[in-house]
């Protein structure tokens, strides 16, 4: 587990389109710029194949707020704990920052994977998300 750089572009590629997050059109390159600009940017590589298997991010400012984005294990690679360390080493990273309030949106089916790493639904709010042009 580390934080990524831009020498893991491809295989970060890779995990967008596995978590279906990947439209093709893009410029995979674009994702130097996002993950410079992300507040932490974690990888989990197989060392047996070099390859990354699963990743996640945390948008801050660094100071008060911070937001989970893009945790994905790869389907194969699932239940052998390394969604958990991923998500360890990003909460770390906000904790040792001093960035205590940390949220998430779910998928729909990973609530009691969150549950058991102490998240909790946030009574009262709904998330919500801008689609311009629509009403």
């Amino acid at each position: 587990m580390r934080l990524a750089d831009a020498r893991d572009v491809e295989m970060i590629v890779d995990l967008y389109r596995s978590g279906g997050w990947w439209d093709e059109g893009w410029d995979p390159m674009g994702l130097r710029a996002l993950i410079a600009g992300s507040f932490a940017f974690a990888v989990a590589i197989d060392p047996a194949i070099n390859r990354a298997i699963g990743m996640g991010r945390v948008i801050s400012d660094g100071i008060s707020d911070a937001y989970i984005q893009d945790l994905v294990v790869l389907a194969d690679c699932r239940g052998r704990g390394v969604g958990t360390m991923i998500l360890s080493t990003l909460l770390d990273y906000c904790t040792s920052a001093g960035v205590t309030w940390v949220a998430l949106v779910a998928e729909p089916g990973t609530e009691m994977f969150y549950t058991r790493l102490e998240f909790r639904r946030i009574e009262g709010y709904i998330p919500m998300r801008w689609h311009p042009g629509e009403r």
